[in-house]
């Protein structure tokens, strides 16, 4: 009986003392992150407690709780990278009504036109107008800089980040493999495994990831879309082909030796490649935030800013040409005047089936023969079907018939296409012969961009060019869009500059007469704040498949109530995705973490305990001596 009683107070003392080791640890490593809070599993044999021992130490881990904690970590890190760009990116525009955001500078140039119309032979006001003109084409210019500054910052993060993961995944590999060379109760397990899971939520905020445990105590990580990353001891590795600064025409493509931006390529243990952005594996994390952004929202971004270049420059320079019903009664087509049509001018008709559904048809006019290849979210239209064709450069050799002739062979049988009976040379008039009927009322406006003759009788004026040549803008695809990368191009035209008169000499009998005429600066003012233009589907203004109509004022505005609305949008998603992640945080916190409170709860009971076994054990050994010296 007495050896009965201190048998089992010496195993209580052991595994008590074991307990308040344990107890101590968690105390320890209060604020200590990723630590998972220790439990003792005491174990028992024999009879009674007598061959009890102190058992394994494990971790007091909520599996489902750590799954959503890693779930939320990867939204927070996608969500916080894209409302801190989307941020930055709105903050290029400038705050609305500042006199030096975008909109302020855009009205104060509309202004200086008005000014000018009322007062056309100030010197003063012609030398305002030429000012505004030009920190209008600087405005823009520099928001479409800061674009291709944030991408190439993104480009350059998604190299880091992509070998930060790479990196945690050899490391995951590596304790894997300590890990299943332990046994279950070797006291270094849990702070290994502690390890590998602090490594898996590191990972998480980069990729969204799934960690599955497999029997032997490794894990396996899959991307959220089921790529494998890690089996076991076997870790893929990851690269990127980091491209440096980029430029608006380094955009992304699934093919590698046409992409102008990085891809991130997953080489598994066997040598086998997985292009990780081109299959769509990544899907949140702030690797998923910065290829979005990289690839969809700045670009998206910077077609604005080319839309509104190309805007402003075609609002001045460019003659509105309207199909009309034919007056002599002919049916089946329309009138047009296509007097000047250059490379780029797009001719927009709509055709209507025998069923009544209506599509429209892009001619695409080029230089080029054969012409480019235009992609039809490269136009206005981007479910137009285009049609691209080659014309003879303005000059020697390039006649009326010579330019009806080409739309002919370009629309091909079911129409017919010739000059118009009293018209001007260019007019001519296009018919449905057959087949698909002609809509005479929606015969698209086509932009005739104006020959350059900055004192010519017509109001328009090419006041801003293609800084890159000084060359009209008109929306040529002749080697590559002209569109694309405009914003960073506009320039005022230095011939106009260099006659500022020209703003409102007009000559010939109309529309006036003298350099005293304010004609052509208030045809210029309506051309910005009333004339409705087409702006492209792929501006994203109206909806990703809706093009835009607006006057080149209203267009502006739209640009900056987008990304102010897409900025504060980002940063709402933040809000809350920061506050489910405190909440997983705190749910992980309450079942796995160490509280305080509870631990010194613990240990004075332990405390309590331990001092009962002792007087167990002291009572026991009285009892011997007792026994010995009867």
């Amino acid at each position: 009986m007495a050896l009965d009683a201190f048998s089992t107070a010496t195993a209580g003392l052991r595994v008590t003392q074991a307990q308040i080791g344990v107890v101590s640890q968690n105390i320890a490593n209060v604020g200590t992150a990723g630590y998972v809070r220790r439990t003792l599993s005491p174990v028992s044999s024999g009879v009674g407690n007598a061959g009890v021992a102190t058992g394994t130490i494990g971790r007091a881990l909520d599996a489902a709780a750590l799954k959503q904690l890693r779930s939320e970590t990867s939204g927070a890190a996608y969500t916080s990278l894209m409302s801190k760009t989307r941020t930055q990116l709105d903050t290029l525009y400038g705050r609305p009504g500042d006199g030096s955001a975008l909109d302020g500078v855009f009205n104060r140039f509309t202004l200086s036109l008005q000014t000018l119309a009322a007062n056309p032979t100030s010197t003063a006001a012609r030398a305002t107008v030429l000012s505004a003109a030009n920190d209008i084409a600087s405005r823009i210019g520099s928001a479409a800089d800061g674009v291709q500054s944030l991408r190439s910052g993104l480009e350059t993060q998604l190299g880091i980040d992509t070998s930060k993961a790479s990196d945690l995944l050899a490391q995951l590999a590596k304790l894997n493999t300590r890990i299943v060379a332990t046994t279950a109760g070797d006291p270094s397990r849990p702070e290994l495994e502690d390890q590998r899971d602090q490594a898996l939520t590191s990972l998480s905020g980069l990729i969204d990831i799934n960690a599955v445990t497999q029997s032997d105590g490794s894990v396996s990580v899959l991307t959220g879309s089921g790529v494998t990353l890690l089996d076991r001891s076997d870790a893929a590795s990851l690269s990127f082909d980091a491209r440096g600064t980029l430029s608006a025409n380094a955009l992304y493509d699934s093919d590698p030796s046409r992409s102008g931006v990085g891809t991130i390529v997953a080489t598994t243990p066997g040598g086998g490649k997985i292009d990780l952005v081109a299959s769509g594996a990544i899907r949140s994390g702030s690797i998923a935030a910065a290829i979005e952004l990289r690839d969809s929202a700045l670009p998206q971004a910077q077609r604005q800013l080319d839309d509104l270049a190309a805007g402003l420059s075609r609002a001045m320079s460019d003659r509105v040409a309207t199909g009309t019903v034919p007056t002599d009664g002919t049916r089946g087509g329309f009138d047009i005047d296509l007097t000047g049509l250059s490379a780029g001018n797009a001719i927009t008709l709509t055709v209507q089936d025998g069923s009544g559904t209506q599509r429209n048809l892009i001619l695409m006019p080029s230089y080029q023969a054969p012409p480019p290849a235009v992609p039809a979210g490269s136009t206005e239209d981007a479910n137009a079907t285009i049609i691209p064709f080659t014309i003879p450069q303005p000059g020697a050799g390039r006649d009326p018939a010579s330019v009806r002739n080409a739309i002919a062979a370009a629309l091909g049988g079911g129409y017919t296409v010739s000059s118009v009976p009293g018209g001007a040379a260019g007019a001519m008039r296009i018919l449905s012969t057959g087949g698909a009927t002609l809509v005479a009322a929606n015969a698209s406006v086509t932009q005739v961009t104006s020959a350059g003759d900055i004192k010519g009788s017509a109001t328009q004026l090419p006041l801003f060019v293609d800084g890159a040549s000084a060359a009209l803008y008109t929306g040529s695809f002749d080697g590559g869009s002209q569109l694309t990368g405009f914003a960073q191009r506009i320039a005022v035209n230095p011939a106009v500059v260099g006659s500022a008169g020209s703003l409102v000499g007009i000559t010939g009998t109309s529309p006036g007469s003298s350099a005293g005429d304010g004609t052509r600066p208030h045809a210029m003012y309506t051309a910005l704040t009333s004339t409705q233009r087409l702006f492209s589907s792929s501006s994203g203004i109206s909806g990703i498949d809706a093009p835009t109509r607006a006057s080149v004022a209203d267009f502006v505005q739209g640009v900056i109530s987008v990304q102010g609305a897409a900025a504060a949008a980002a940063q709402d998603l933040d809000e809350g995705q920061s506050i489910a992640l405190s909440t997983a945080q705190g749910r992980f916190a309450s079942a796995s973490g160490v509280n305080i409170d509870e631990e010194m709860s613990n240990l004075i009971a332990l405390q309590q305990a331990y001092a009962a076994n002792a007087r167990v054990l002291t009572a026991a050994r009285d009892m011997i001596d007792t026994l010995l010296r009867i």
